[in-house]
């Protein structure tokens, strides 16, 4: 058995995975991408895959349209490798979007911030702690 996070997009998929690949540059591979055919919905997106930190993810644009869309109640954690990496992250996904709470120091990590972008995709980017030694 296999599981797989799942987005549903309305048109914005391929938008979406290249915002992403801005933000995680080295970290975000898309590893399939493949697009309607002919008529309303061609060239959007009818399933793409990437990986992000050893997690492969779905993505697709809908041919059916649906009222709804994401909420911050579920979110990607990204633990990022370091402060750089954290701080470029968070200023590409934050052009356009909204920050739900702004880079500062946390309990969960050197560095915390929560962000839904421009896509409604939310994001919460934190440079853990040191492992104890």
């Amino acid at each position: 058995m296999h599981a797989s996070p799942f987005l549903m997009f309305q048109g914005d998929a391929q938008d979406a995975l290249m915002l992403w690949k801005r933000a995680f540059a080295s970290a975000l591979e898309v590893t399939e991408l493949e697009r309607h055919g002919s008529g309303e919905f061609e060239g959007r997106v009818s399933l793409a895959s990437f990986t992000l930190g050893g997690t492969q993810w779905r993505v697709f644009d809908s041919a059916v349209p649906h009222a709804f869309t994401f909420t911050p109640a579920t979110s990607i954690l990204v633990d990022c490798d370091e402060e750089g990496q954290l701080r470029h992250a968070a200023s590409v996904l934050g052009q356009g979007g909204k920050v739900i709470m702004p880079l500062s120091a946390s309990e969960s990590g050197q560095l915390f911030t929560w962000i839904c972008d421009i896509h409604g995709v939310s994001w919460q980017l934190r440079l853990p702690f040191p492992a104890a030694a």
